[in-house]
Order: C-alpha cells, then sequence, then structure tokens
C-alpha cells in the first residue's frame, strides 16, 4: 500500500517555491568550488545529497501518514454515522 500512497505522492505533490534560501545555496556552492580541493568537494557533495534523500524521505512519510490518518477519520466518522441513533445516511456536515 505505500507504493500506491508514494505513487500519489508523486502525482500530487508540488514542491514549494524556493526562497532566497536558493541563491544562498548557490552562492556557498560556488564558494566552495573556488576554495576546496576536489576531494573535499565531493565529500561536501555526498553530504548535501544525503542531507535532500533524508528530507525527501521525511516529506514522503509525512504525505503517507496524513494520508493514513484522513482515511481513518473518514472511517471512523461513517461508522459513528452507522451506529448513531436516529441517523441519516447520506448526510453532509
Amino acid at each position: 500500500m505505500n507504493e500506491t500512497l508514494k505513487n500519489l505522492y508523486d502525482r500530487f505533490y508540488t514542491p514549494l517555491t524556493a526562497s532566497g534560501a536558493s541563491q544562498e545555496i548557490e552562492d556557498a556552492h560556488r564558494q566552495l568550488i573556488q576554495r576546496l580541493n576536489k576531494p573535499e568537494r565531493k565529500l561536501i557533495l555526498r553530504i548535501i545529497d544525503a542531507k535532500d534523500h533524508i528530507a525527501e524521505e521525511r516529506s514522503i512519510d509525512s504525505f503517507i501518514c496524513g494520508f493514513e490518518l484522513a482515511w481513518k477519520l473518514s472511517s471512523e466518522l461513517n461508522s459513528y454515522d452507522e451506529t448513531r441513533p436516529g441517523s441519516q445516511s447520506g448526510r453532509v456536515f
């Protein structure tokens, strides 16, 4: 089921527009290229890639948790309406 939810995430998630942080990152990256040797630059880029991967996994996990919560709330509300005395099916809140 998580694969289906990940596919939903990929289909409907729209990334936030980058703020001034993007320019800051580009400036810092340019400075690193000028100041560090190639092995050190590679190490920094590996750290950045790993951090980006963690952020992406958290975003997907957050989407999945939110979707599951909505699903459980919907299910609970439906069962509550069915068991409530004098309930009206098809009622919209």
